[in-house]
């Protein structure tokens, strides 16, 4: 599970473009959004996007589990295992 949680520190990394920030600083049960990291909505859209083409899954926009799947590293950690299961 720790090298999934790398993988998509990578992928928020990358696809976000947060060029100051190292995998090792993003906290795993941190918030992504408001306090935490402070990702916004189009932050969402675009990191949705690059967890399709990393790992294969699908988010819903209508489903009202995203947010909860985008709590933190963890919860995506924990959606993607369920997902490739």
């Amino acid at each position: 599970m720790d090298q999934l949680k790398n993988e998509i520190k990578e992928v928020i990394i990358s696809s976000l473009q947060l060029e100051d920030i190292k995998p090792e600083n993003i906290v795993d049960s941190e918030p992504l959004f408001g306090d935490g990291l402070g990702l916004d909505s189009i932050d969402a859209l675009e990191l949705g996007v690059a967890l399709k083409k990393k790992f294969g899954v699908k988010f819903s926009a209508e489903s009202g589990e995203n947010k909860k799947h985008f709590a933190s590293v963890n919860a995506l950690a924990e959606y993607i295992a369920a997902q490739r299961a």
